[in-house]
Formats: C-alpha cells, sequence, structure tokens
C-alpha cells in the first residue's frame, strides 16, 4: 500500500499565498494552496543544491 508523504512549507513563505511545498522525500513539490491538487515529480534535493550555489542567479 502507498504511503502519504508528509509536506513541508517554507519558513520564509508562511505570509505569502504563493507558496510551495517539498514532499519529505524529495521527489514531489505541489502549490500549498490545492494540497489535494496534481503534484511535480522532481529531484528537489539536486534542484536545492543547485540554486544554493547560484545556478540561476541571474
Amino acid at each position: 500500500m502507498p504511503t502519504t508523504p508528509r509536506w513541508i512549507k517554507s519558513t520564509r513563505s508562511q505570509n505569502t499565498s504563493t507558496c510551495v511545498e517539498v514532499a519529505t522525500t524529495f521527489d514531489e513539490i505541489r502549490d500549498s494552496k490545492d494540497p489535494t491538487g496534481p503534484t511535480l515529480k522532481a529531484a528537489v534535493a539536486p534542484l536545492v543544491q543547485a540554486i544554493k550555489s547560484g545556478c540561476f542567479d541571474g
């Protein structure tokens, strides 16, 4: 039986309406305003590493 992932919302996005949450398994992302809606399968850990290293700084 598949397990339902737990979700983490950034502490920096508590007061905004445009937030994403990441599954504790770090393989899915979802819109925090629509928790029963679709999820995006993604390799979140490498994405976070790329963000932290400045790969997306413009």
